[in-house]
C-alpha cells in the first residue's frame, strides 16, 4: 500500500518563490569598493525572471551547462536560480585555480555561456582561445563593455528589456542543478552533478536546529566562495527562509570581512579555519563590535581547538565545526553539543567541539578498516571514513576514477577518522597525509592543532617526509604570530609534547613567512610535499 501524499517536486523554483511571496522586502547586501549594493528578494525575482528569457535568447536550453567566474555577490545569486530553474546547470568556476585547470574543467563540462566579473576578465581572456563549447560570453559589469572575448555581452543590456515575469517549467526533481568541480589536489579536477532534489534537501538540513540552525530572521554572510561547494548551500538555505544575505564580494581580508560584521549586524557566517585565524589576529589588536554574531561555521579542513576557545573565551563568538566536501554537497557532519553535555567540564566541552560532530539528519556514516571490516565506535580505532545520503553523490561526471571511489553505495572519503561512542567522528588525516613511521600512524592534523595553540604561532603545517630508519617522520612548518614573543623549536616542542608519545612529536621544525595553500584556503600539502621532498632531517 503507497501513501496518499501529493507527488511534489523538490527543485529550486519553490524556494526562489517563496523569498518572493513572504520576504519580498528583505534586502539582499552585496560589498561594491567603498559602498553597498542593496535590494530585495522581490528585485532578486524579477531580475531572475529577466535573466531566465536572456538565457533562452543565447541559445540555453534544458541540460545545457552554462558558467559562473564569479566573486560572492547578488548576480552571483541570480545566476544561482535563474540558471537551474529554466533546466540548466549552474556551473560554478573556481577562479582561484591555475590556468590550465580552469581550462579542463570548462572543455570537460562543455560550458555552453559563461558569466564573468570585470576583475576576473584578465583571467578568462587569458584561457579564451582554448576553450572548444563556449559559445557566448556575459561580463557582470556596470561599465561601458571592455573586453577582448569574442561574442561578449553586457548582463545588465542583456536583462534590462526583458519581461518581470517567467513561467517556470515544472522540471523533475531529480534534473540536474548544479555542477562544481573538486579542486585536483590528485590528478585531474573531477565533477560533482548535483539534482534539484539534492540541493533542496541539504538546504533544509542546513535550516535545521542540529545542522546549522538557521532562522527566518537570521542575517547570513557566506566568506566560503560561491564557487565552493555552491558556498556549502548556505545561499539557498538563506533563500529558503528568507533570512538577510550579505556578500562580500572580492572583499575578503580580515578588515573587510569584520567591518562587515560589525556594519550589518550579521549574525551567522561560514568559512575555512586560515580565514578565521587571520580574523582572530586582527581581532588581538583593534576592536571591533561583533556582538550580533551568533555563530561562526569553520570547515573546509580541521579547526583548532585553541582557535575555537579563544573566540569563545576572548571575543564571546561560538565557533560551530562542520564536515563536508565536494562530493557530500557538503553538509555531512556539524558538531553541537548535546544537552547531557552540557554539564562536562569545560575543558571536556572544548574537546568534543573540536570534533567534527554526528552525521547530519539523512546523513550515514561508517569508518572502514583497510581490510574492508567497519571498525568499532570507541574513538579509537581510525578507519576511512564513507558515508552515503540524499545528497551525496553516487559517481563523479562523465570520470572513471568513479570506480575506486564509490563503492556498494557508499561515497569512500578518503578522510581516515575514529568515531567515539557518542557517534561524533573526529578526523585524524587524510590517507594521504598520515605519518606512518616504523609501521605506525601518526596525525598530521593533531600534531597541526596542537601547534597552533602556542600563543607565537599563527598557522602551522605538518608532512611526512622520507626517514632511513623510520620509513617517514613528521616535519612541521610553522608561520609566527606578529606582535607576539617570537616561538622557538624548543619552545613549540615543550608546548606540545604532553599531548603526544615522544615519537609522534615532529623530528625538526622550518618557521616560514607563509604557507603555502589552495584555492579554497586549505593547507597545499601538494606543493608543500614537493618543496621538501629532498629535505634532510637533523
Amino acid at each position: 500500500m503507497q501513501g496518499l501524499m501529493m507527488d511534489y517536486q523538490l527543485t529550486l523554483r519553490p524556494i526562489l518563490e517563496r523569498a518572493y511571496r513572504f520576504y519580498p522586502k528583505r534586502e539582499v547586501v552585496t560589498k561594491v569598493g567603498a559602498t553597498t549594493h542593496r535590494y530585495t528578494y522581490r528585485d532578486l525575482y524579477h531580475r531572475t525572471a529577466q535573466l531566465a528569457h536572456a538565457l533562452g535568447k543565447l541559445g540555453v536550453r534544458e541540460s545545457d551547462r552554462v558558467a559562473t567566474l564569479a566573486w560572492n555577490t547578488y548576480r552571483h545569486l541570480e545566476l544561482y536560480f535563474g540558471i537551474p530553474c529554466i533546466g540548466a546547470v549552474c556551473h560554478t568556476l573556481n577562479l582561484r585555480l591555475p590556468p590550465d585547470q580552469l581550462i579542463y574543467i570548462i572543455n570537460h563540462a562543455a560550458d555552453k555561456v559563461i558569466f564573468v566579473d570585470a576583475s576576473l576578465l584578465p583571467l578568462l581572456e587569458k584561457i579564451a582561445p582554448h576553450l572548444k563549447t563556449v559559445e557566448h560570453f556575459v561580463v557582470m559589469t556596470d561599465a561601458p563593455l571592455q573586453t577582448s572575448l569574442p561574442n561578449a555581452h553586457s548582463y545588465e543590456d542583456l536583462i534590462a528589456t526583458e519581461p518581470t515575469h517567467y513561467d517556470w517549467p515544472d522540471l523533475p526533481e531529480n534534473t540536474a542543478a548544479s555542477m562544481c568541480y573538486t579542486s585536483g589536489t590528485t590528478g585531474e579536477p573531477k565533477g560533482v552533478l548535483y539534482s534539484h532534489r539534492s540541493c533542496y534537501l541539504h538546504a533544509m538540513s542546513v535550516c535545521f536546529g542540529d545542522g546549522l540552525g538557521m532562522t527566518t530572521n537570521e542575517i547570513m554572510m557566506p566568506v566560503v566562495p560561491m564557487f565552493h561547494v555552491l558556498a556549502w548551500g548556505l545561499p539557498y538555505a538563506a533563500t529558503m527562509l528568507g533570512a538577510v544575505q550579505v556578500f562580500p564580494g572580492p572583499h575578503m581580508t580580515p578588515r573587510d570581512l569584520v567591518g562587515l560584521i560589525e556594519s550589518e549586524r550579521v549574525t551567522l557566517t561560514g568559512g575555512v579555519p586560515t580565514l578565521w585565524l587571520g580574523i582572530l589576529n586582527l581581532l588581538e589588536t583593534e576592536k571591533f563590535d561583533l556582538s550580533s554574531l551568533r555563530s561562526m561555521v569553520v570547515g573546509g579542513s580541521a579547526a583548532p581547538q585553541s582557535m575555537i576557545e579563544a573566540f569563545q573565551k576572548r571575543h564571546n563568538i561560538r565557533v560551530v565545526h562542520a564536515w563536508g566536501m565536494t562530493e557530500t554537497s557538503p553538509l555531512g557532519t556539524v558538531c553541537n553539543l548535546k544537552r547531557e553535555m552540557l554539564d562536562l567540564p569545560e575543558e571536556e566541552q572544548y574537546r568534543i567541539r573540536a570534533k567534527q560532530g554526528i552525521a547530519s539528519p539523512g546523513v550515514e556514516l561508517r569508518a572502514m578498516d583497510e581490510d574492508g571490516k567497519e571498525v568499532p565506535w570507541d574513538g579509537k580505532a581510525m578507519g576511512e571514513l564513507q558515508v552515503r545520503g540524499p545528497w551525496i553523490a553516487s559517481a563523479y561526471y562523465n570520470d572513471e576514477r568513479s570506480v575506486g571511489r564509490f563503492d556498494d553505495g557508499w561515497f569512500r572519503t578518503g578522510d581516515v577518522v575514529t568515531i567515539d561512542d557518542d557517534g561524533y567522528i573526529h578526523i585524524v588525516d587524510r590517507t594521504k597525509d598520515l605519518v606512518k613511521s616504523g609501521g605506525e600512524w601518526i596525525s598530521t592534523v593533531e600534531l597541526e592543532g596542537a601547534i597552533m595553540g602556542h600563543p607565537g604561532v599563527l598557522e602551522a603545517t605538518v608532512i611526512a617526509v622520507p626517514h632511513p630508519k623510520w620509513q617517514e617522520r613528521p616535519l612541521a612548518l610553522v608561520v609566527p604570530r606578529p606582535n607576539a614573543e617570537a616561538p622557538t623549536k624548543e619552545s613549540i616542542i615543550a608546548h606540545i609534547a604532553p599531548r603526544f608519545a615522544k615519537w609522534q612529536l615532529p623530528d625538526d621544525i622550518v618557521f616560514v613567512e607563509a604557507i603555502p595553500k589552495t584555492s579554497v584556503g586549505k593547507f597545499d600539502k601538494k606543493v608543500i610535499r614537493e618543496q621538501y621532498k629532498d629535505y634532510v632531517l637533523p
